[in-house]
């Protein structure tokens, strides 16, 4: 307890604290020493904890008329010239009964709130490991949130604390192992008072867990020895993750691939996607240039064969025109086939251009890439032919470059074989980015010197739609689900 409770309570006419049915109260527990036999106690005795209850409103409803009534036993306290203390365990606002009292009184009498110890701070020093730190994130859960959202969150955090355990704990173990997380955690129940227990989470037998516990998952920054850092202590081979960072920044990211990011010993990936990485004490970067994909994902093998964990970055979506099929064609070769490696799904341009402009992918489309270094120009003007006789909507990547400034062109005088002129085109550039421009021109205006190889093209078929909406200030691409017959 802080000082400045212990004064509130000295002070205090009343004294109410919540419980169970049983009538046992840890914050009561907690403040014995400083109750006076002059005290008034408020007990206030929760009518359900977890059971199931007859009452109208059912288990919430139940529990909003405990709430008016206990607010209402105080306020009659407060009305007769009496101060009363509230009692709270940890901090009154963080996960705490006292703020149903609060939303309730605080804005019909003076109130002051005194901050307390949370479980969350009482459990890391219980453990004696650092929490969070130099620029991690701290991440805390309520155990009664779905599985899924569990496994996504505890996957794209640095640090977490789940509260709320008991009946959760199963739900809540099987969260951190799908998320690769369950060798980390820690688990603390009771932290600073009788029956304290620390320990591995995942040694902990499930059903000795009470609800007053918590799972840990501290700072994944390693302890400072002095001394160099060392290659990682693993009998068995690591393993490489293709991830892809979206389009640009962190708000593409999928939560799977920040745990990625997160959990690797090193990043493996082009200088200017493995910059987009946030920098973690003790993660070593390996930038390269952009055309050396075939050395870079033998070198992330490499340093998986010798146990490394590593995370080879790419833009956009891995699979496509990206880092995966390098690392697989290498990865396919009998010196890396007892090497694990797994591709995670990003946001590609051509789905985050297309969301700008509106849907023009709504209907069947098709993405070719512009540029000719790794395949014969023909071999992409059949292909354009094609996909424009069919009347599919086109995503055309690496359209034009400072070495390639000729293929935008041409492309357009194939395109305008099976297209109207004023087939819309959407010219995403930078989408996600801070230079991010998306306009629509018509397929006859499309001019080449304005596009560059940080611009996506997406074509629209016989069928997409340029509309304006309010006012005419918005314009919205889209392409109908539904095709006329004999289209």
């Amino acid at each position: 307890m802080t000082v400045r409770a212990v004064e509130v309570i000295a002070a205090a006419d009343v004294v109410a604290y919540h419980s169970a049915r049983h009538g046992r109260s840890i914050a009561r527990s907690i403040a014995a020493r400083h109750l006076r036999a002059d005290h008034i106690e408020e007990p206030l005795v929760y009518p359900v904890t977890t059971e199931t209850t007859d009452h109208p409103g059912g288990y919430r409803g139940a529990l909003d008329d405990f709430y008016e009534e206990a607010a209402a036993r105080l306020a009659a306290h407060l009305d007769a010239g009496r101060t009363v203390a509230v009692l709270a365990e940890g901090d009154p606002l963080f996960y705490g009964s006292y703020q149903h009292m609060h939303k309730r009184l605080a804005h019909r009498y003076d109130t002051e709130v005194i901050p307390g110890v949370t479980s969350v701070s009482a459990a890391a020093a219980r453990l004696g490991e650092p929490l969070v730190e130099a620029e991690e994130v701290l991440t805390i859960l309520p155990g009664t949130l779905p599985e899924e959202e569990l496994t996504a969150r505890l996957a794209s955090t640095d640090s977490a604390v789940v509260m709320k355990l008991g009946r959760t704990f199963g739900k809540v173990r099987g969260a951190l192992e799908r998320s690769g997380r369950l060798d980390e955690a820690r688990y603390v129940e009771r932290a600073t008072m009788d029956g304290e227990r620390t320990g591995r989470l995942a040694d902990v037998d499930p059903e000795s867990v009470p609800y007053f516990s918590v799972a840990v998952l501290p700072s994944r920054v390693a302890p400072l020895t002095g001394g160099p850092a060392k290659e990682p202590a693993r009998e068995a081979p690591g393993e490489v993750v293709v991830v892809g960072t979206g389009p640009a920044g962190p708000l593409w990211l999928t939560p799977e691939t920040r745990g990625a990011l997160a959990a690797a010993d090193d990043l493996v990936g082009y200088t200017t996607y493995v910059d987009r990485v946030p920098h973690r004490p003790g993660q070593r970067r390996h930038g390269s240039d952009n055309r050396v994909e075939s050395e870079r994902a033998e070198f992330a093998l490499e340093l998986a064969r010798r146990g490394r964990r590593v995370a080879v970055v790419s833009g956009g979506d891995p699979g496509v025109f990206a880092m995966a099929t390098a690392v697989l064609e290498a990865a396919s070769q009998d010196a890396y086939e007892d090497i694990p490696v797994r591709v995670l799904p990003g946001v590609t341009a051509a789905n985050a251009a297309a969301a700008r402009a509106g849907a023009p992918l709504g209907h069947d489309y098709a993405t070719i890439s512009l540029s000719d270094r790794l395949k014969p120009w023909e071999v992409i003007a059949e292909r354009l032919a094609a996909a424009a006789a069919a009347d599919l909507v086109l995503a055309l990547y690496n359209p034009g470059s400072r070495s390639r400034t000729w293929q935008v062109g041409k492309a357009r005088e194939l395109l305008l074989e099976h297209r109207a002129p004023d087939t819309p085109v959407v010219l995403g550039r930078d989408v996600g980015g801070p230079e991010e421009s998306v306009r629509v021109v018509r397929l006859g205006d499309l001019d080449p010197a304005e596009v560059d190889m940080r611009t996506l093209l997406i074509v629209g078929s016989s069928q997409t739609r340029v509309v304006r909406r309010r006012g005419g200030t918005e314009q919205v691409v889209w392409t109908p689900r539904r095709y006329p017959e004999g289209g």
